[in-house]
């Protein structure tokens, strides 16, 4: 199996771009490093396509180690054939090599297992390589009652139950069985009783197999497991025995098609079969779990990348009932300054003496924005606050901020250690602050699958939402930067080469000996070596650094070859901490670029990357996107009205459409068919978390507080 090759047909990239990818992977290289600083040797492969790669790879590599285990392991029998090395070495999947081995695996003790004990094994072959066989006849031989083998029947029954065995471990006999499946199966589930649930678009529901929506797998099975549905898969049976029974007979046989057409129907019903729908069922259930995986990445790179808020002053707002609404009011640079507790929801209903507290607050520390969680009683928060604003001379704005993962915050270790004389309740009001002045700095201290924008994401395999959700978080931060004199260790152990305890030694070493001044001074820091130092550099900013190179994203080993650029286009260093390179280039293109390669050493990729990176020292990605919709006034869903146009914020994308942020209590949902006028396959390709939309009410539920929305028609 020639690796490469695979991940040049499958992944649609050049053979050197493989090679080159596996060769930097293989070499210890992050991810982030290779997508942002050699884009060169891979041309110019995405984050994404790496990361495809490596997981991809990863997979290859483990079925390349499996079918020489199990090669060793049929070897090891003296059973290996020429033609057993050929099934295993075109074997694509893991299921394939396991199906090769399983006529040579050792079994638990069978009903075919018994039969060879019970020596029926020479019977059964008798069957399979005898013409017009006297089955009774011969049964007659093999009564044994040393050996259990009471009568003819006995006899008989065993000898089948070792052709039914055989049948069933034929690896040619699974893979024409599991294809079919997958081409001509349903999936068929019904309701289990008669109550009614969530669900009940599935009580009668039938769909291919090839055709069924991710999301529609992972709802069923959660049905399933509720006890709610019924779940099959469904082929057609006889043709499938039918099948089978031929691929058993042949002129050795000739006359015996009856007892194998007898064998060959218990070996699919009770063996075949059961074990083939077992493996469709969790083929499907792998699609739709990693199409919830990438929904979820997706999700959570398009939060992770909202802009920050910068130059504010935010109260923090967690809602509640009986215990009360927490208060922390941040400085501009996130830094608590005050909080408190107030009681303005049922039961207490202290409107006034609320009001009056917040305003206070609000004087004191100059709040610009008031940041309110979404969770338990914030519509009555909002509308408490929408009314108390109108009070308030000064222009002070609100904006409704998912919350999903403050509690969890709240109670870390982290949040311990950054507020250890806090109330754990407060907390959770500071997160809910800072996740408005900087989303990503906040939201890397929470376990991503806490901040809830994702679909079924209690219902995929952890390990690979974990790593691909890390993954995510790890390329945000790095495409960002991030700033070596602020950054806490939650945020600086997500740069790429640099792990926890190296993160806790940086801020250590920058507690005990003030600011870093450059780049280099991160060789200081203790456990950090050569290889992390050349991972993370380039990807950490030092705002007042003497060097302004050390406030971008030039990596440190093209520092030299950045200086001759600036001498040959007729700059200097200083003209890059004066914003001083505004002809830039008009000068590049006078020079041209392809001269300008070879005269630098540089390839194109990456003279390119340090020209946009010097015309803006410490420019922030994120500074172009849209910010959060502010808001003044509160709506109800009385104010609504059909066809009425709204701007509102995406909240969550999932297979099925966008909910967004109206104003109201509960998002409305755009479904995958309001999108867009043109047909719309997935709903990722054209939102993401975060995206100001234009909408428009097609549809009011008042009873179950639901809105329907479309983005048709409505000029974004």
């Amino acid at each position: 199996m020639n690796i490469v090759d695979i991940l040049v047909s499958e992944l649609g990239l050049r053979k050197n771009q493989v090679v080159s990818a596996i060769d930097l992977i293989d070499q210890g290289n992050t991810i982030p490093f290779i997508a942002r600083y050699r884009k060169d040797v891979t041309g110019e492969m995405t984050d994404i396509q790496l990361r495809d790669l490596n997981h991809r790879l990863e997979y290859l590599r483990n079925l390349d180690a499996r079918k020489e285990d199990i090669k060793r392991l049929i070897e090891e029998q003296g059973k290996l054939t020429e033609d057993i090395e050929k099934s295993l070495e075109k074997a694509m999947t893991l299921q394939e090599a396991e199906d090769i081995y399983a006529p040579y695996k050792q079994k638990k003790r069978t009903r075919a297992t018994v039969a060879r004990e019970r020596g029926l094994e020479n019977l059964a072959n008798m069957i399979l390589l005898s013409k017009n066989i006297n089955l009774e006849k011969e049964a007659q031989a093999f009564v044994n009652k040393e050996k259990d083998v009471e009568d003819i029947d006995t006899a008989i029954a065993g000898a089948k139950d070792i052709i039914a065995e055989i049948m069933s471990d034929d690896a040619q006999i699974r893979k024409m069985i599991r294809e079919e499946a997958l081409k001509r199966g349903l999936l068929i589930s019904k309701a289990k009783g008669e109550e009614d649930s969530v669900y009940r678009i599935y009580y009668d529901y039938s769909e291919p197999v090839r055709d069924v929506l991710p999301h529609r797998i992972l709802a069923i099975n959660r049905g399933e497991k509720e006890g709610f549905l019924s779940v099959k898969v469904s082929l057609d049976d006889e043709n499938m025995i039918e099948r089978v029974k031929s691929a058993y007979l042949s002129l050795q046989n000739e006359g015996n098609d009856g007892i194998i057409l007898e064998i060959a129907q218990d070996a699919y019903k009770r063996l075949i079969f059961p074990s083939i729908e077992r493996e469709i069922r969790n083929h499907l259930t792998d699609i739709g779990q990693e199409r919830a995986i990438q929904v979820f990445g997706k999700n959570l790179n398009g939060l992770l990348l909202q802009p920050p808020i910068k130059d504010v002053s935010v109260m923090g707002f967690d809602p509640a009932y009986r215990t009360g609404c927490k208060i922390a009011v941040v400085d501009k640079n996130g830094k608590l300054v005050d909080y408190t507790t107030i009681y303005p929801t049922k039961p207490h209903n202290k409107v006034e003496e609320a009001k009056k507290t917040l305003k206070k607050m609000i004087d004191k520390h100059k709040v610009d924005i008031i940041s309110i969680g979404n969770g338990t009683a914030s519509r009555e928060s909002e509308m408490f606050v929408s009314d108390m604003l109108k009070e308030i001379n000064r222009p002070v704005s609100y904006v409704i901020v998912n919350e999903a993962g403050a509690s969890v915050y709240s109670a870390s270790e982290l949040a311990n250690e950054e507020h250890p004389d806090i109330n754990v309740s407060i907390r959770g009001a500071i997160s809910i602050a800072r996740r408005l002045q900087d989303p990503m700095a906040e939201l890397v201290k929470i376990d991503p699958k806490s901040i809830g924008v994702g679909q079924y994401q209690h219902d995929v395999n952890e390990k690979r939402l974990n790593e691909v959700l890390d993954g995510v978080v790890e390329d945000s931060v790095n495409k960002i930067g991030v700033d070596l004199n602020s950054a806490s260790y939650s945020l600086l152990e997500h740069v790429s080469g640099i792990s926890k305890s190296i993160a806790k030694n940086i801020v250590a070493y920058r507690d005990e000996n003030g600011e870093f001044e450059n780049r280099e001074d991160l060789k200081k820091v203790k456990r950090l070596g050569p290889a992390a130092f050349k991972q993370a550099a380039g990807f950490i900013r030092i705002t007042n650094a003497k060097n302004p190179l050390d406030n971008t994203g030039v990596h440190p080993e093209s520092y030299k070859a950045c200086m001759n650029i600036l001498d040959l286009l007729g700059y200097s260093l200083d003209d890059i901490s004066s914003n001083g390179l505004g002809d830039i280039d008009k000068r590049l293109k006078s020079y041209g670029l392809v001269k300008l390669c070879q005269d630098s050493g540089l390839g194109e990729a990456t003279l390119k990357d340090i020209i946009e990176e010097i015309k803006k020292p410490g420019r922030d990605i994120r500074d172009s996107g849209v910010k959060p919709v502010l808001r003044k006034d509160v709506m109800s869903l009385e104010d609504l009205e059909e066809d009425m146009e709204l701007t509102g914020t995406v909240r969550n994308v999932v297979d099925f459409g966008a909910f967004v942020d109206i104003g109201i209590k509960n998002d409305g949902l755009v479904h995958i068919s309001q999108i867009s006028n043109k047909r719309v396959k997935n709903p990722s390709d054209l939102l993401t978390v975060g995206d100001i939309v234009k909408v428009k009410v097609i549809g009011i539920d008042k009873e179950r507080g639901k809105v329907s929305l479309s983005m048709k028609n409505v000029k974004q």
